[in-house]
């Protein structure tokens, strides 16, 4: 088969499939370039999940006719004006997204220049060009491609259904906006999941409430900020707390130079904050807003822009992970109030729906308990003096009913607790319930503590910070271990060899392809070194790290903390309680056990009070 070339319409169709991918591609494409033309209002309609209609209307600088005629051609672009790709300061650069929406659907545009007596609008029909027109469109640019894949209909079969392409396309307008809090951003649907941001400023607390707005006060109330700088870099936003994990990693929000990005150093980055603190199947939600010299970062390394690269990644990587840890120690023994509002949450559905319950007002501004007024009744009435009491009624309780003691210690509340406890983050304690819980009054409500739980959490962090002080304790192989790795592994490995070193793996070249191991970490035991080696290189292959031998050194620590702490079923006295409860509020992490369980639970005074119809 001869070479030819091929078809120019079919070459754009081609180029698309790469830009374009489904409708949400082509929204992402239009709303950047809305913001590179400085719009502070921008708007989004689609129909049918974006194959029937894709509407941006902005108010950005538009463009006058020779600039619109030129821009559905491939590869032109304003935003490289010296064409120096290694400042890119625009989230468009390549000139591909106009002609690759105009390659597969009906693509209409109008436009006009500020300035400009009279604007322009230009319509390309499954890539054919049909000509400029006058048009009276007022200011900036309104972009409208209908029938998306209409020339490809192969493309069709591979989207999703209606309300999935419209949660894809909504997440795309919402990432760029909280990208941009300046800017005014409305999406609007047939789906349903329509939403207006107004401008909240440029501000620090302009984009804190853009991130409200997008993701809910819930994720605001339960996260920290963060700022950190490092050379080149800066960081800021706000990560949820270790408790207000997800299943999935979609609540996480990236941005590098106001770009959204999903990148694997920013996921490993990521994990390894989080490691102490949460389960491997849970997720963090977060914010993450990187700045830096656009001269330190490649943004032209993926078709859709989605991926970065840096010059060092290293830096980058330890500005993420260094920001987020001493965020998450910061916040101490801060905890999500989630599981609060799911406690009462389920406290109230029972008592709405116990049977009989009537949970209207009654006169008295109480509620009656089984319908109809509540009935007075003398305070000295005995139901055994009754004249309609049942025979037998006083005798003695059958035995069967005796379930002992009650399961609650009182001894705590003996004594009225000291006001300056009762100021603590945590409260003051005042029983213990099941030989388990800890209850606690704040100034404000009451605090519900896992005593296993917590106290598991403090004998961990007392035993990370020792082997911080005292090293890695080692033990000598008696025979050194040879183990066999390709060329990338193994350099990978040997990169590291120092940093493992500090954490008790000594290890050195032994030959081409292969690694001698002389010493272990002594906690580990009798353990398999090649598979130790083997899983430490290729962690260190794929995200440059040592977390491997860093989590088994975890791991271990945390079942000798969870052997070594205080056991459900322990009474403790009142100085014990309060004593774990002071550890607690001074212990980065005590939110929290090894495992990503919250360590206690807080219950406001007026959320209780609701529950009683006090409020």
């Amino acid at each position: 088969m001869r070479v030819r070339r091929l078809d120019p319409i079919l070459v754009d169709r081609i180029a698309a499939g790469e830009v374009i991918e489904r409708p949400a591609s082509a929204v992402k494409e239009l709303v950047e370039n809305a913001l590179d033309a400085g719009a502070s209002r921008i708007d989004v309609a689609i129909e049918a999940g974006g194959r029937r209609l894709i509407r941006v209307i902005d108010d950005g600088c538009g463009m006058s006719a020779e600039d619109l005629a030129l821009a559905v051609e491939r590869h032109a672009t304003s935003k490289i004006p010296d064409g120096d790709l290694t400042a890119i300061a625009t989230l468009g650069f390549r000139g591909e997204a106009l002609p690759s929406i105009a390659a597969v659907a009906d693509l209409t545009i109008d436009a006009r220049a500020a300035g400009a007596e009279v604007g322009a609008q230009i319509r390309v029909e499954a890539g054919e060009k049909r000509g400029l027109k006058p048009s009276n469109w007022p200011k900036g640019a309104r972009v409208e491609a209908r029938d998306l894949f209409a020339a490809t209909p192969a493309r069709l079969k591979f989207l999703k259904t209606e309300r999935a392409e419209t949660a894809a396309v909504a997440d795309v307008v919402k990432r760029l906006a909280m990208a941009n809090p300046a800017v005014r951003f409305s999406f609007a649907t047939d789906m349903g999941a329509s939403f207006d941001y107004p401008a909240c400023g440029d501000s620090e607390e302009g984009r804190a409430r853009r991130i409200a707005q997008a993701l809910g006060t819930e994720f605001a109330d339960n996260a920290i900020a963060l700022h950190a700088e490092r050379e080149a870099f800066r960081l800021e936003g706000l990560a949820g707390l270790p408790t207000f994990h997800r299943a999935n990693a979609l609540m996480q929000y990236v941005y590098v130079n106001g770009r959204p990005v999903r990148d694997r150093l920013f996921s490993g980055a990521i994990r390894a904050a989080y490691l102490d603190f949460l389960s491997h199947d849970r997720h963090p939600a977060l914010a993450l807003f990187l700045e830096c010299d656009p001269r330190v970062v490649d943004v032209n390394v993926h078709p859709a822009k989605a991926e970065v690269r840096f010059s060092d990644p290293g830096r980058a990587r330890g500005l993420v992970v260094g920001a987020l840890k001493e965020a998450l120690a910061s916040a101490l023994h801060r905890s999500a109030d989630t599981p609060a509002r799911a406690a009462l949450d389920v406290l109230a559905e029972r008592a709405r729906t116990a049977p009989g319950r009537d949970w209207s007002p009654t006169s008295g501004g109480g509620f009656s308990s089984f319908g109809g007024p509540p009935r007075s009744r003398p305070l000295d009435w005995d139901l055994r003096r009754s004249p309609s009491a049942p025979a037998g009624f006083a005798e003695p309780p059958q035995a069967a009913f005796d379930v002992g003691p009650p399961a609650a210690d009182s001894r705590p509340a003996a004594a009225p607790p000291v006001a300056a406890a009762v100021e603590n983050p945590l409260g003051a304690a005042r029983a213990q319930l099941h030989e388990t819980y800890i209850v606690a009054q704040t100034k404000d409500g009451l605090v519900i503590v896992d005593q296993h739980a917590a106290h598991e959490r403090l004998v961990y962090e007392k035993l990370k910070a020792q082997r911080e002080a005292e090293g890695v304790a080692r033990q000598l192989l008696l025979v050194p271990r040879v183990v066999e790795l390709d060329a990338t592994r193994l350099d990978a490995l040997l990169s590291a060899q120092e940093e493992l070193s500090a954490l008790g793996l000594a290890l050195e070249p032994f030959g081409p392809g292969a690694a001698l191991v002389r010493e272990t970490p002594a906690a580990l035991g009798d353990i398999d070194v090649g598979r130790l080696v083997e899983d430490i290189a290729d962690l260190l292959a794929e995200e440059g790290d040592a977390r491997g031998l860093t989590r088994r050194l975890d791991a271990l620590l945390s079942r000798v903390a969870c052997h070594h702490s205080v056991r459900a079923g322990r009474r403790l006295t009142a100085e014990e309680m309060n004593a774990l409860l002071r550890e607690m509020e001074k212990t980065p992490g005590a939110g929290q056990c090894n495992h990503g369980r919250p360590t206690y639970v807080e219950l406001k005074l007026a959320d209780i009070e609701k529950l009683f119809g006090r409020g």
